[in-house]
């Protein structure tokens, strides 16, 4: 959450009695990826449309270094039927010629003009970006994970009187930004230094260097003479911003000195959440979705902990799972034929133990003892068991 009141500082780094209230914009909703895709589509809209010449390649005798006048051997030859160019009495006779494979031919798929260069994006999602960009200004974590070097720095957003706007010296700024505080970052910027890769040495890019802080003031009375020539440097007016220097990369939390003139005036560009903005038309500053953003933190803060009850055990619902083949029950539940055919089972079961018994008792009746079973009862103490 920003605070209420912002200070003030003088051209020598130290704070004054002014403040100024903290402007509604810096409190709208970080949206890195809103200002990653409208970065990304600003800097596609800067391109300069390029494209080969149409007769690059082709055998126009008009123009110089492509007079060859090739034509295809035709078939029977065992060799490729691309023109080839004629005569003798050097290497290049008999060598293939226009084809995008050949020496001194054509590119494939000539680059034209006829492009879709331009992408379209709403006018909403401009100045939704630019605000967010703006609120990320004023987060120190975002500024440091940037790479500006703010160690020293009081606080921010960084606000100092409109002094600066009438300097027309470099050595009046270089002597404002050592008392800011800031001159680190400029270090920073003289010693990433370094040589770019690829053909933009030959273009008049032969150098990149890291950015700096950005100043954003309200009249130009000389600033920007004083200030151009320190290496990182760049300069927007309040009324004229610019994401591409904002969130340089698409990256949120650039390093920027407001004059306090142009600070004021914030309120008045972009509105606030009770009136509309005075210079866009249709335009109100986005409500974010929270208050408070740090959800946890505030979860954990002592007023809540407090009235919160203790973390209650997990309690997890035991199932007995049964056998539908050892609990009848349940059996009867999945199949209630179950009980039909039980029944019957054990009906089956009893009308078989009558039969037997009927059986064993027919056999005891009508069974004879051996004679010789007889004698040996007679001989010995035992009896004769009475089933015989």
């Amino acid at each position: 959450m920003a605070r209420p009141l912002v200070s003030v500082y003088d051209d020598k780094g130290m704070v004054t009695s002014s403040t100024i209230k903290m402007p509604a914009v810096f409190t709208v909703p970080l949206r890195s990826d809103l200002v990653r895709f409208v970065h990304t589509v600003m800097r596609l809209n800067r391109r300069h449309p390029y494209a080969v010449s149409k007769d690059a390649g082709k055998s126009i005798i008009s123009l110089v270094g492509h007079q060859t006048s090739a034509q295809s051997w035709g078939t029977g030859r065992a060799v490729a039927r691309i023109p080839r160019v004629r005569g003798g009495g050097t290497h290049r006779s008999g060598q293939a010629a226009f084809g995008n494979m050949c020496r001194g031919g054509r590119m494939f798929a000539p680059t034209s003009v006829m492009r879709r260069w331009h992408r379209r994006v709403s006018v909403n999602q401009r100045r939704y970006a630019i605000c967010a960009a703006i609120a990320a200004t004023g987060v120190p974590p975002l500024v440091f994970a940037r790479g500006h070097i703010i160690d020293k720095i009081p606080e921010l957003p960084m606000v100092v009187n409109d002094k600066i706007e009438g300097y027309k010296k470099t050595r009046e700024a270089v002597t404002f930004l050592k008392n800011l505080a800031a001159w680190e970052d400029i270090e920073k910027v003289y010693k990433s230094e370094r040589k770019r890769a690829g053909k933009g040495k030959m273009r008049n890019r032969r150098f990149k260097r890291k950015k700096g802080p950005l100043i954003i003031y309200n009249q130009d009375n000389g600033i920007r003479r004083a200030f151009r020539n320190i290496p990182g440097i760049e300069f927007l007016q309040v009324e004229k911003m610019n994401l591409l220097k904002l969130a340089p990369g698409g990256h949120m939390g650039r390093f920027c000195i407001w004059t306090e003139s142009a600070f004021r005036k914030l309120d008045t560009i972009y509105g606030t959440w009770k009136k509309p903005s005075e210079v866009k038309k249709n335009w109100q500053l986005p409500m974010p979705k929270m208050k408070y953003v740090d959800f946890t933190r505030l979860i954990r803060s002592e007023e809540i902990q407090k009235v919160l009850r203790p973390r209650m055990k997990p309690r997890r619902a035991r199932r007995k799972r049964k056998d539908p083949l050892k609990c009848f029950a349940l059996m009867r539940q999945l199949n209630p034929y179950a009980s039909v055919v039980k029944r019957s089972a054990i009906l089956l079961q009893k009308a078989r133990e009558l039969a037997r018994q009927k059986v064993i008792e027919g056999e005891r009746k009508t069974a004879k003892i051996p004679a010789n079973v007889k004698k040996r009862a007679r001989l010995g103490k035992g009896k004769v068991s009475s089933i015989w």
